[in-house]
């Protein structure tokens, strides 16, 4: 006998139709409000507030490597920096934030909502540019559970993560963090001069309560030793529900 619940609904001619969303409503665009985390804060971005710094964390890098795969950048001097952010990081979408160090208080990356569309529940996250003070720290990690915790308290439905299919460093962090593949676009996107195939995942409302359960754990201190190593992976404490 067929499971009632993995039956699909048919509507009166006969048709699957899915699922009803009867208690469901639209939730609000983002309000601009600081997410406040145990290792950084995640702050609206402001050229004024923010810019020196990001730039000066960005300088870090020996190389141009953190660029590749963005859209925007690299750029030759701040002053270039700072007319790109004040270009295109003030509208509503993409909404644009800081993370901030704590307890330096400094801001050491960039990360984004994009395509954000109540009407159906479904948001972005992306544009991400972490500073090497940043990158692979438990606060990278903390920065993508507030945007990803804000974003399903505001009760959107769906969380996604795109990328070039070539960005090897982005499809693993994509992976680790809870995302299912969904699929590849093919030639998707021109930028740079170049051709994009983006990689497509996402996590939905339904698997949030697990994936936030292993944040929660992994990001608690009793998880690093006095070096600062995990102890547990996101991915044991995902498995271990």
């Amino acid at each position: 006998m067929a499971d009632p619940s993995t039956t699909p609904r048919t509507n009166a001619l006969g048709q699957p139709i899915g699922a009803a969303l009867d208690d469901w409503e639209a939730p609000p665009h983002p309000p601009r409000t600081t997410l406040h985390g145990h290792y950084c804060d995640v702050e609206p971005l402001e050229p004024d507030r923010h810019a020196v710094e990001l730039h000066a964390a960005n300088s870090l890098s020996p190389d141009d490597r953190l660029w590749t795969y963005l859209g925007c950048g690299p750029f030759e001097s701040f002053d270039d920096y700072r007319g790109w952010m004040l270009g295109a990081c003030l509208g509503d979408d993409p909404q644009f934030y800081a993370i901030v160090e704590k307890p330096t208080g400094e801001p050491i990356g960039v990360a984004s909502y994009l395509r954000i569309t109540p009407a159906v529940g479904s948001i972005e996250v992306g544009n991400l540019c972490f500073s090497s003070r940043l990158s692979q720290r438990p606060a990278a990690t903390e920065a993508m559970y507030l945007l990803m915790r804000n974003a399903f308290d505001l009760g959107y439905r769906r969380y996604e993560w795109k990328c070039d299919s070539l960005n090897a460093p982005s499809r693993s962090a994509a992976e680790r963090l809870g995302f299912v593949y969904e699929g590849l676009f093919r030639q998707a996107i021109v930028y740079k001069g170049r051709n994009r195939d983006t990689a497509w995942y996402a996590i939905i409302d339904q698997e949030w309560p697990t994936v936030s359960s292993a944040f929660e754990r992994w990001l608690s201190p009793e998880n690093f030793d006095d070096s600062g190593t995990q102890r547990h992976s996101l991915a044991a404490l995902r498995a271990s529900g």
